[in-house]
């Protein structure tokens, strides 16, 4: 994987302070955040520990050993519902969180001059919280700690992203955000994979449990044992930004107030928005909702495997790695689409292709063939509307205001971010099968495209 290109010296002299730091180590420490971050989005999101959430271990004995290896008894697949129903309550409750706090946490740190220290915070946050999901024993008096965990990591690593995202133009500029925003989901995608096969091949097995380190599978120590690992993974690939890309100073604007006092100054940015520009607020509103949808692609699309298709463990961790290649040649190959065409058509086309692709979820069967057919489709599309939706922003956003509009970004993406765990519980819950889940988050992605079809590009104006 190459580094993207980047202007000459005196190009980058022209732009002005966004540039400034637009060198190629700079960009790659910027990525490296991304790569780590792949710990928590793939493993314990996506692939590894929802998974183990959802499993036979947080079910009732009695219930399992009545079930006699048979996954598609009715009490089995009723209790594996709920389970997966609990997860969605709990991310809900955390997306509620953020919704309240980062209007609160993005502003007042916007000017400040204190990007990286905040982003070092939030991101140490996130790795203890993983660190702790070692404690989690495979038993259902367990399954709530591990829920309140997987909530408390959404949390704030919605908030590490803020700062990460508002970055963005730090290591590049306006003509090649869209290859460096992609250059850095693509390498988390990579930085997935990687990750994936170590956990594959020295905590859970290439084949079988336990791997070839002989790690017991009582009570998920293999599981456990490989999220511990993956918060280590985090930790140290966050460190290189924090000493590499250089931090913004503090902007004379900026005025300390109060905790509650900061909500009026979020009002009177969200009215210069209506004022100056209206399309940024309906972008906003789209990208909430169907950033909300690609959360529950991440979230339930390996309990589906798991709970639907009869995916074990190790099937799961190969789906990922596939998905994790695939995705990580779209995206970057996305983001010089981006540079061309513009954000908007890569986010448009991108879309459809997710609806059309989890839609096909509901005629599948049961067969695993065709989820790793239709999974694979999903996946190209997921990296490249999230990779262009951040340079989308970043292009329209003046100077010095970085950090304000990502926070808001954060903001209005979480304050829907209830939409699709709570459509997704919701339809398992009335219906007893897990599949249906993917309904809910179709019909979220569907209305993030119809919404985003009126928006247009312009720069903001915020008075």
């Amino acid at each position: 994987m190459s580094l993207p290109d980047l202007p000459a010296p005196d190009s980058l002299a022209a732009t002005g302070a966004r540039a400034t730091a637009a060198d190629r180590r700079g960009v790659l420490a910027w990525a490296l955040w991304d790569w780590g971050s792949a710990a928590f989005n793939a493993v314990v999101t996506t692939f590894v520990f929802s998974t183990y959430l959802s499993s036979s271990y947080f079910i009732d004995p009695a219930i399992v050993a009545a079930a006699g290896g048979d996954d598609k008894n009715p009490a089995l697949v009723a209790a594996k519902a709920d389970n997966a129903s609990l997860i969605g309550v709990a991310l809900m409750i955390a997306g509620i969180l953020v919704a309240l706090l980062a209007p609160v946490l993005g502003q007042r740190s916007d000017g400040s001059g204190r990007r990286k220290l905040w982003l070092g915070i939030n991101t140490g946050i996130v790795v203890l919280a993983m660190a702790a999901m070692f404690f989690v024993e495979g038993t259902p008096g367990y399954l709530v700690v591990g829920a309140m965990l997987l909530a408390v990591g959404n949390v704030f690593f919605e908030f590490a992203g803020v700062n990460y995202n508002a970055m963005l133009v730090q290591v590049s500029t306006r003509q090649t955000m869209g290859r460096v925003s992609g250059f850095g989901w693509g390498m988390g995608y990579v930085g997935g994979i990687v990750l994936l096969l170590i956990l594959l091949v020295g905590f859970i097995g290439l084949t079988s449990s336990p791997g070839p380190l002989g790690i017991t599978t009582d009570g998920g120590l293999h599981i456990r044992l490989a999220v511990l690992a993956s918060a280590v993974w985090f930790g140290a690939f966050a460190i290189p930004v924090l000493v590499r890309v250089p931090e913004i100073p503090a902007s004379d604007r900026r005025v300390r107030v109060g905790f509650f006092r900061s909500y009026a100054l979020l009002w009177g940015t969200l009215r210069g928005l209506w004022q100056g520009n209206r399309q940024v607020l309906l972008f906003l509103l789209s990208s909430a909702v169907f950033r909300d949808g690609l959360t529950g692609v991440f979230t339930f699309g390996a309990i589906i495997a798991a709970q639907v298709f009869g995916f074990s463990s190790a099937q799961v961790l190969y789906f990922a790695v596939a998905a994790n290649v695939v995705a990580g040649i779209s995206t970057i190959f996305a983001g010089r689409l981006d540079d061309r065409f513009g954000p908007k058509n890569v986010i448009l086309v991108s879309l459809v292709g997710l609806v059309v692709a989890g839609t096909a979820v509901l005629f599948l069967g049961t067969a695993q063939l065709g989820f790793w057919i239709v999974g694979l489709v999903l996946s190209m599309f997921v990296g490249p509307v999230q990779s262009a939706s951040r340079s989308f922003l970043a292009r329209v956003t003046p100077e010095g205001r970085e950090g304000e509009i990502f926070g808001l970004y954060a903001t209005t993406g979480r304050a829907v971010s209830f939409l699709a765990p709570g459509l997704f519980a919701l339809f398992v819950s009335l219906s007893g099968d897990t599949r249906l889940g993917i309904l809910g988050i179709v019909i979220i992605l569907l209305a993030g495209l119809l919404l985003m079809l009126p928006v247009k590009t312009a720069q903001v104006e915020i008075r």
